[in-house]
């Protein structure tokens, strides 16, 4: 018989999941300033919103209320704590930061409130490790500094991104500038008026290997040529102003200075971004099946029907058992996964990414959808969060890799140990379906 023990498991500090002590007044401090900072001012922001003519604005006051409470996390030290091992920031492991992750989860503004918000803390990670001095100077740092937003450009309307290797969006060198043509769609963040810089995934050398043809460039917007088509929208929502926007390059010229890391790497650098991207989704997800979890357990206890409240009322109890017991299970993989990528590193790690990538999202999902049917009609109105907290998950098992691509990540490494066969290195680096 083969020998099934998984290599990662060889070293003792794989299944050492506590959070350092270092990190754990950063974990404490993080909690307290969502509840008594963010939390008030996330119910200002949404109120000051409320009955806004122009969805792809903020209303006046808004963005001061949200600027205070950043002011007030950079002022506390609660800020750019997201970047593992570097120079900026915290220099939080993987590990610690799951922990800290799954509380920003529990409320969709904390993340951008301390500076951890996607798509930004993905390309900031791509800027502090690929990017030139010049590029780090001109988007890092006003990125680092929140007076910023940007996005990443790389699915495609005509092809199934689910294949890294699909991109026909294309580059072409011409004396100082890169020309840029094609379209992209589902770019999350392009709809923001605050949205300044673009990372955007191209083709570049269509000769080369598979793995060679891709690049990465930053454009900035807006930018002649660049034209917003129209949002993409979200379960009949636009999302605005945040967006998921289709988009068309049109002759757009940016100078050769703009290229990543360099021409022919942009798969080198998807695969640094999408591990740790995956892995902040899933922390996170843990924080929005907590809060499903809390929200139904209320509920099923201040409503009574027949008699009764409604957790005594068939298996509603049981729901409330499994949905506890399913999200400690996701709490010690993603933990793990997590720990696999301090340990190993993000490549190594690719395929505990995978597992929690695959499981989290349909999980929490569950969760969401047992605390909706918890409070009836209620819970796909406006009068709780939970309508839109089901569509992001729903919707995290198409980003970063649908969840059918993981399981085969995942499964082709369990089948390797009995047939040796090797991995397609492009199933690293799946992105949207």
């Amino acid at each position: 018989m083969p020998d099934t023990q998984h290599t990662m498991d060889a070293s003792a500090d794989m299944n050492d999941l506590r959070m350092s002590e270092a990190a754990r007044p950063l974990y404490d401090h993080v909690r307290k300033f969502i509840k008594e900072t963010v939390n008030p001012m996330s119910e200002e922001f949404h109120r000051l919103g409320e009955g806004k003519k122009d969805i792809w604005s903020y209303a006046p006051g808004q963005l001061e209320c949200l600027e205070k409470a950043k002011d007030e996390a950079k002022k506390q030290g609660l800020w750019n704590f997201f970047l593992p091992d570097a120079d900026t920031g915290e220099g939080l492991s993987n590990l610690d930061y799951a922990y800290i992750a799954a509380e920003l989860g529990k409320n969709p503004m904390a993340s951008e409130t301390m500076n951890c918000s996607a798509p930004d803390t993905g390309n900031m990670e791509v800027l502090e490790r690929v990017g030139t001095p010049a590029q780090k100077e001109m988007w890092l740092k006003p990125l680092l500094e929140g007076k910023i937003r940007s996005a990443f450009a790389m699915t495609e309307p005509g092809l199934p991104s689910s294949d890294a290797k699909n991109v026909s969006m294309t580059a072409v060198l011409e004396g100082d500038e890169w020309v840029l043509n094609g379209e992209k769609f589902y770019i999350s963040g392009a709809g923001d008026p605050r949205c300044k810089i673009m990372i955007t995934m191209v083709k570049t050398s269509p000769n080369a290997e598979p793995n060679k043809q891709q690049s990465q460039i930053l454009v900035p917007l807006p930018h002649p040529g660049v034209t917003i088509v129209g949002p993409m929208h979200v379960f009949g929502d636009p999302d605005a102003p945040h967006g998921h926007m289709h988009l068309r390059f049109e002759n757009v010229r940016v100078p050769k200075d703009n290229m990543l890391l360099g021409e022919g790497r942009g798969f080198e650098i998807s695969q640094l971004r999408l591990g740790p991207g995956r892995i902040h989704h899933c922390m996170r997800s843990i924080g929005q099946a907590e809060r499903a979890l809390d929200l139904m357990c209320v509920r099923g206890m201040t409503r009574t029907a027949f008699g009764k409240p409604l957790v005594k009322l068939g298996g509603n109890t049981e729901i409330i058992s499994r949905a506890r017991i399913e999200i400690e299970a996701m709490r010690m993989m993603v933990l793990k996964a997590a720990k696999a990528m301090d340990v190993l590193g993000n490549r190594e790690a690719r395929v505990w990414i995978s597992m929690v990538k695959a499981m989290v999202p349909e999980r929490v999902c569950q969760i969401i959808d047992q605390a909706i049917q918890m409070h009836g009609a209620a819970g796909v109105s406006q009068w709780t969060p939970l309508a839109q907290m089901y569509t992001s998950q729903r919707t995290l098992r198409l980003a970063d890799g649908p969840d059918e691509v993981h399981h085969m990540v995942v499964g082709r490494a369990e089948l390797a140990k009995y047939t040796g066969e090797e991995e397609d290195p492009a199933l690293a680096a799946v992105w949207r379906k």
